[in-house]
């Protein structure tokens, strides 16, 4: 008797164990037409991992994911996929073809077969290129409204997906629709070259709609996070204007107010990552943003980027490049330069606020050609971009010392100022240390500015 109680006893501690959790999804398919040798598999704009392709075409991978949205990118093509824990999703199409060819299958494949007919259909019904923002008031607000209608429609008539999933999506195609009305006066006015427009009293009406302390909008549509995103930041514009402060500065100030930690962690982070590199106001900068964040791998990380930018502060000697290839001939290393005052444009030919300072550039480099000043462009093009470098500087026809750096984002002296968006232009002594790792572009009055408090 005392056997089969203790036996009874072991299966029920068995019983009561958790079975193990499944983290993870399985993708796998097949690219027809493709030279890629792997595809990247990304969340938020971060690569989560690389994905091998074999010589067939064929790949299949184990991932950790959890709930929520994914891109898969071989390169050329990119698709959304929305995963949870447990799926075993299929992935095939031609590459020459991706629209028409890419298809989902497999357990969970539903979310990301509805988010495929979902683009598909606005990008139909949205036209070419920027043809919609083209359209006058009533005929955009018609478009858009449109859009929002047939997104509804697909999600009501796609099975296998949760209600809670439909709930949430159905406000995220409001909230879509919402980013479409917010950036009407914007778009409009640039691209139909109207300078002066104005939409009418009425057109924005349906944003006061908007409660910004939703997380769980907030968490599950980017839709939503851009409208939080820009309500915040046009309240910092006010407080900049208002204070006379820098907008990097009125956002930090704005968003440490957010009641929210969530939305309040995400939107101080997102706007520091970068705007900490390019600050005037570091030890502000940062002072803000450690008192406004609560997330401890966030402060890590900006920290971090805070004691790396202290080093190539005013004063301090600039990172440097070495032999970089010099497109008239030979290499060129920033000690080749010493004794003179050098401006540096990092860029590249796939940058258009790079592109657009081009005529600016040339004007500055003619009225400083025999001046104690080097201007040295450096191009941080991709290896297999090489060709379009030479070619750009090549026709049109470029001035100065065209360099292509030796790594491209890599390379140390990019990775010296923690560059992480351009154009970025640094002025550098000619006993090679650091006037300003920020310095004004070309287009900017404050340029000749800097140059004169310099002597130059």
């Amino acid at each position: 008797m005392k056997r089969i109680v203790f036996f009874i006893a072991v299966l029920a501690i068995i019983s009561c164990k958790e079975e193990p959790k499944i983290d993870y999804a399985i993708l796998s398919g097949k690219i027809v037409n493709s030279s890629a040798k792997d595809l990247s598999f990304n969340s938020a704009g971060s690569l989560i991992k690389t994905i091998n392709v074999a010589d067939d075409g064929t790949f299949k991978d184990t991932l950790t994911v959890a709930t929520g949205y994914y891109i898969l990118s071989d390169g050329k093509n990119n698709t959304s996929l929305y995963l949870n824990p447990g799926n075993t999703i299929n992935i095939n199409f031609d590459a020459n073809d991706f629209e028409n060819t890419l298809e989902f299958s497999g357990a969970g494949s539903e979310i990301s077969n509805y988010l495929l007919s979902k683009n598909k259909k606005s990008k139909e019904l949205a036209g070419k290129g920027v043809d919609i923002y083209l359209l006058e008031e009533a005929a955009y607000k018609s478009k858009i409204n449109e859009i929002k209608t047939a997104s509804e429609e697909i999600l009501a008539a796609t099975e296998g997906i949760s209600e809670d999933f439909k709930s949430k999506e159905k406000r995220n195609i409001y909230y879509s629709y919402l980013g479409f009305v917010d950036k009407y006066q914007l778009y409009h006015s640039h691209y139909a070259k109207k300078e002066d427009f104005k939409v009418s009293e009425d057109f924005l009406k349906e944003l006061e709609t908007i409660e910004y302390n939703s997380e769980e909008d907030f968490v599950f549509s980017s839709n939503y996070e851009n409208l939080v995103n820009t309500h915040y930041q046009k309240e910092a514009r006010k407080l900049a204007e208002q204070d006379s402060i820098q907008n990097d500065i009125a956002f930090l100030k704005i968003a440490a107010g957010i009641a929210n930690e969530t939305i309040k962690n995400k939107l101080v982070y997102l706007n520091s990552k970068y705007n900490i590199t390019y600050t005037d106001q570091l030890e502000d900068f940062y002072s803000l943003f450690m008192e406004a964040s609560t997330n401890e791998e966030h402060k890590k990380e900006i920290t971090e980027s805070y004691n790396k930018l202290k080093t190539v502060s005013k004063g301090q000697p600039s990172p440097k490049f070495e032999n970089y290839e010099n497109f008239n001939g030979g290499t060129t290393s920033l000690d080749d330069l010493k004794g003179k005052f050098v401006y540096v444009d990092v860029w590249a030919t796939w940058c258009g606020p790079c592109k657009a300072e081009i005529p600016s550039l040339k004007e500055v480099e003619a009225k400083y050609h025999n001046k104690n000043i080097e201007f040295v462009s450096i191009s941080v093009d991709l290896e297999k971009d090489y060709e379009k470098w030479k070619t750009m500087v090549k026709e049109e026809d470029l001035k100065g010392i065209q360099l292509f750096s030796d790594k491209n984002w890599k390379s140390d002296f990019i990775t010296g100022y923690l560059i992480k968006g351009i154009p970025r232009f640094i002025l550098i002594d000619p006993n090679g240390n650091i006037v300003n790792s920020n310095a004004p572009r070309p287009s900017s009055e404050k340029l000749i500015e800097l140059f004169n408090e310099n002597n130059i």
